[in-house]
């Protein structure tokens, strides 16, 4: 597209952006009304140059009119690159309206031509990533994604007054809330799974973490009718593994005769097995075992799932240190981490599911004693995007039943505050039973009639 000075014969897209510099020249207030426009929204060279400069007069609290403009330019020996003084007073001079709805128009113009033409601009860049060297679909298409998000629009908040926000607000009064039942009966009193949350569920090796988010996603799955698909991403474990431990739970019989003893399985106990796996096959739950996911897979299936079922209700890793995660240049490990999270974050609150990840504790931790938040491993930024942060820990020589007693500690969790639960671990069934709380808030060790 050719730069000339006659308004007349310049195509719209252009016209669009001499309304809005203009505009600006004219009234330089009306810059607050557009500030959603980037300079690459501009076609023209110059034009995005100008853009850039009103940016930074405003930033500095200086006047924007042709004067200043033509001094910065001038100073850096480029006025003559944005056509001269003359061009500038061609701009203010012909400028059809300064009202804020016109000015306004103008702007959501040049932002919807400059959106075409990163997307003409895309074409090429997505052949490079289609013949790229990608090890699964999954990280090709993560890479087009990547390209996409790149280009989309940087938006830009927007003050409200709270007579603005009235409206919205009496709307959220009258929405279901966005929760979602566990089948743990005291946490579900408490707090529930709330849609949009983080989860970090954080523990020592062997203390149950695994055992845990299955009982959490059945109880997803089962106390939430219509709520949506529940996702788990298994890297240690493979598909058949996870349901041993879930036919265990289910049925009764116990997980080692499922593991190590399945020839000696009875008649009665295949039954038991069939009537779970019927019970299991009516859940909306699916599950992925595939060694070092990537947070770009997570959401290519997330939106996959999304489209095809209508809802998500939770996401479940585990677990997230062992996620692939590669390093940028210039990031150490912890920061890498923390990008995960983040991203990890960003997901659950656009596309309104609980994204649960299981975490590993430091070796420091393994001490018999409640866990702190800077026991997570590699924490980084881990507490600082976890909405909430469950520790699941086991003090040495507390039993019940001849059970080990898992002790839950909630040491983060927003607007629902710290909170400590006891739980009878069954092992043998692979399931978790709450101890009834005690007079001082935590659950009391009280025996359980089987």
């Amino acid at each position: 597209m050719t730069q000339q000075n006659s308004f007349t014969t310049l195509d719209s897209s252009i016209l669009a952006e001499q309304s809005v510099l203009g505009a600006i020249l004219r009234e330089p207030e009306r810059i607050d009304d557009i500030r959603f426009l980037e300079h690459r929204d501009f076609a023209q060279g110059r034009h995005e140059l100008l853009w850039k400069v009103f940016l930074y007069l405003d930033e500095q609290d200086k006047p924007i009119d042709i004067l200043t403009v033509s001094e910065m330019f001038s100073r850096r020996g480029r006025l003559e690159e944005i056509g001269g003084v003359s061009y500038l007073s061609q701009l203010a001079s012909s400028c059809p309206s300064t009202s804020p709805a016109s000015v306004t128009h103008y702007a959501k113009i040049v932002r919807k031509n400059g959106n075409r033409k990163r997307l003409y601009g895309l074409a090429d860049e997505v052949k490079e990533a289609a013949d790229g060297d990608h090890a699964t679909d999954e990280e090709m298409f993560a890479a087009v994604e990547e390209l996409v998000a790149d280009i989309w629009p940087q938006e830009s908040g927007e003050m409200k007054s709270m007579a603005e926000i009235r409206e919205k607000y009496k709307k959220h009064l009258k929405s279901k809330a966005e929760k979602l039942l566990t089948g743990f009966l005291q946490f579900d009193e408490w707090a529930q799974l709330w849609r949009g949350w983080l989860y970090i569920l954080a523990g020592r090796p062997s203390v149950g973490k695994t055992a845990k988010m299955l009982q959490l996603a059945e109880g997803i799955a089962t106390n939430n009718p219509d709520g949506g698909c529940v996702l788990i991403f298994s890297q240690e474990m493979g598909d058949v593994n996870l349901e041993d431990r879930m036919i265990a739970k289910k049925s009764g019989v116990n997980y080692i005769r499922l593991t190590q003893k399945k020839e000696s399985l009875t008649d009665t106990e295949h039954e038991k097995i069939d009537k779970a796996l019927d019970e299991l096959d009516r859940l909306p739950i699916y599950i992925q075992d595939k060694a070092a996911v990537t947070i770009d897979e997570i959401r290519a299936t997330v939106r996959r799932f999304k489209k095809k079922h209508g809802k998500v209700a939770a996401v479940f890793v585990d677990y997230l240190q062992i996620m692939n995660i590669p390093q940028r240049k210039g990031e150490n490990r912890a920061q890498a981490i923390g990008r995960v999270t983040s991203t990890a974050k960003q997901l659950a609150r656009q596309y309104k599911f609980c994204f649960v990840m299981l975490s590993q504790m430091t070796r420091e931790s393994d001490n018999g004693e409640e866990p702190k938040l800077s026991d997570l491993k590699e924490s980084g930024s881990i507490e600082q995007d976890a909405d909430v942060v469950e520790f699941l820990w086991h003090k040495k020589g507390d039993m019940v039943d001849n059970c080990k007693v898992v002790r839950s500690y909630f040491a983060k969790g927003r607007d629902v505050g710290e909170n400590r639960f006891r739980y009878k671990f069954e092992w043998w069934l692979q399931r978790y039973i709450e101890l009834p709380k005690a007079s001082g808030g935590e659950a009391s060790v009280k025996k359980d009639s089987k």
